[in-house]
């Protein structure tokens, strides 16, 4: 791994002019088993991988760059312990196959909520130092779409970009998972995180888009939602995961499944207002669109503001017609002016890359990197 965490943060500050656009086709790591085995495997696989993004994300909660403060590396890890008993609580099963990732991969479970939840874990960081909420905050992350089945030629679509700081996109994986107890699944995530895009092959799909939350408590953090909505036979049933669970952080959630039922939850810790699919697509950004989570949003900077408006208009305008089609989605996550987002100052926030899912036939599709730049690869379920 090149550098070290504190290069990492001075990198998030003045930008990669060298960076590599162009990228293979998305890594795919097979992990089967008990939840141990499964774990075991991931963090085997990307040891060394993942003890260095872990050290990027510890030192960009300790620089306040996403938290809104600084903190030192005991207090972060402190915080991440105190939060192991919610994510046990939640499933115990996940919860060990986080445990196993880490203890192979050479880090902590608190470590393993950092790098994993780092989204989430952020709310709580904000909340644990108090004050008055920063609007310098550096989340703007995803657009996300359902596209009902009457709009795609009787078999609808999930799809999504999955926006991140751009050192982030080095660490992008497909995990393609065969637990022992839980059904199959193909999950767009980062190594050291449990699942953060997904589609089971139940046909139940699984995105998200991320909020800044006011009210951040230590709780079980997102990837580890995602994974367990992944383990329901129904949108609904991955609806209900959702508004259960003992959130740390803000998260839209989007739910879509092989019937053609679909719902977006923005889910606060303290307020999950549900809205149903119903005939036209469903478009999701950055920033909260009901009165509910409104109030538990924390303040945006006026660009991440903007930015975040002006894809939720893109995407609605984009998918107002009928007949939708994958290269369309692929198009959609290639719109070079608002969607497909590249890393410039301050922010250095960039489409890592993106997933396009259709329940009804099972086909998955995903591409490393910028969408604009790079393929997407098809993927079958193990």
């Amino acid at each position: 791994m090149p550098g070290n965490a504190t290069e990492s943060v001075a990198k998030l500050v003045t930008g990669d002019q060298n960076a590599q656009m162009r990228r293979p086709p998305i890594r795919v790591l097979d992990i089967s088993g008990t939840p141990e085995e499964m774990g075991h495997t991931h963090g085997s696989a990307f040891g060394e991988e993942i003890r260095y993004y872990t050290g990027e994300r510890v030192a960009l909660v300790m620089s306040g760059l996403w938290s809104g403060g600084p903190m030192s590396r005991g207090d972060v890890l402190d915080l991440a312990e105190s939060m192991l008993p919610a994510h046990e609580s939640h499933s115990s099963t996940l919860y060990a196959e986080m445990c196993a990732m880490a203890t192979a991969a050479g880090i902590t479970p608190a470590e393993a909520i950092v790098v994993g939840g780092f989204t989430d874990f952020v709310d709580a960081v904000r909340a644990e130092v108090g004050g008055r909420h920063p609007e310098t905050v550096l989340e703007d992350d995803c657009t996300s779409v359902i596209v009902p089945d009457h709009r795609a030629d009787g078999a609808g679509f999930f799809a999504q970009t999955w926006d991140m700081h751009d050192t982030a996109t080095d660490h992008v994986l497909l995990l393609r998972t065969k637990p022992a107890d839980a059904p199959a699944a193909l999950v767009f995530t980062t190594t050291g995180a449990m699942g953060q895009i997904g589609m089971s092959e139940n046909g139940v799909c699984v995105g998200i888009n991320n909020l800044v939350a006011t009210d951040g408590t230590p709780g079980v953090t997102w990837t580890q939602v995602v994974r367990h909505a992944l383990e329901q036979d129904s949108a609904a049933a991955a609806r209900d995961a959702v508004l259960d669970a003992d959130l740390a952080g803000g998260h839209n959630y989007l739910l879509f499944d092989a019937q053609g039922d679909g719902y977006n939850v923005e889910a606060m810790p303290t307020a999950r207002p549900v809205t149903k699919l119903d005939q036209a697509a469903i478009a999701h950004t950055n920033h909260t669109l009901t009165d509910e989570t409104c109030a538990v949003q924390g303040p945006r900077a006026d660009a991440l503001q903007d930015s975040s408006k002006r894809r939720l208009s893109t995407a609605e305008a984009l998918l107002d017609r009928e007949g939708v089609t994958a290269d369309d989605l692929m198009a959609l996550t290639r719109e070079p002016d608002a969607i497909c987002q590249v890393a410039v100052e301050p922010y250095l926030v960039e489409s890592s890359g993106a997933a396009i899912m259709r329940p009804r036939t099972r086909e998955f599709w995903a591409v490393w990197g910028l969408p604009k730049d790079n393929d997407f690869q098809k993927v079958a379920f193990p």
